[in-house]
């Protein structure tokens, strides 16, 4: 197993996940060949906890509350290296951000946000960030080259997939529409390693900027805790 024993000590001359993976550990993750040792969760905030408590419980009153968690806890164990140990500090979750596209959940790493779950209807829709060369058929930043009918392929009906580009053209925006369809995306391999390499370069960018709004008891749910 990869990511045991010392490695899960930080080293300080390092920042992000290189303080706990080594580059071959990362890659080998990357590739979904390998399986990461994570630790205990760590310190937590009891007055944060306390913060977001009644956002949570409003949360749950929400009628996609269900799916929320369950597409939440599947993105933990596929999409994010050793959580339990990058915990709040390399990565956050945030329940009913107080933003204008009103989301139910929002993840984010260093100044990046991650994945995020919005209200459509009583139903689920998705905007997952990642890099556009990820999607291309050749692999190259060029929008001319973006793979459409392999987005297509990974949700269930070929309208459940729309996509724009932000700021830069090397960043794409894919959203995704339907638990159903989320959650086949979620699933596919090719558009896991694209997930895997944008949460990877992000969470080694260092501290996540976004602590102070992390929701631990989201983050139980998403960690089996």
């Amino acid at each position: 197993m990869l990511g045991e024993g010392p490695m899960l000590q930080p080293q300080s001359d390092l920042k992000g996940l290189r303080q706990f993976l080594t580059p071959e550990e990362q890659q080998s993750w990357l590739e979904g060949e390998g399986t990461l040792v994570d630790c205990e969760r760590q310190d937590e905030s009891l007055e944060q906890r306390f913060r977001y408590a009644a956002r949570f419980e409003k949360l749950l009153r929400r009628p996609q509350a269900d799916d929320v968690l369950d597409i939440l806890k599947t993105y933990a164990e596929r999409c994010l290296p050793i959580p339990r140990r990058t915990e709040r500090y390399y990565w956050s979750v945030s329940c009913l951000p107080s933003t204008s596209d009103k989301p139910l959940v929002r993840i984010n790493a260093s100044w990046m946000e991650l994945f995020t779950l919005l209200p459509d209807g009583d139903g689920l829709r998705s905007r997952i960030i990642a890099h556009l060369a990820d999607f291309t058929t050749d692999g190259s930043p060029d929008p001319d080259q973006l793979d459409e009918a392999f987005l297509e392929s990974c949700v269930e009906r070929p309208q459940d997939v729309t996509h724009t580009l932000w700021r830069r053209p090397q960043i794409l925006i894919v959203k995704v529409r339907g638990a159903a369809s989320i959650r086949k995306f979620l699933g596919d391999s090719r558009a896991l390693r694209a997930i895997r390499s944008f949460n990877l370069s992000h969470m080694n960018r260092g501290r996540n900027a976004y602590q102070g709004s992390h929701c631990y008891s989201v983050a139980d749910a998403m960690l089996g805790d």
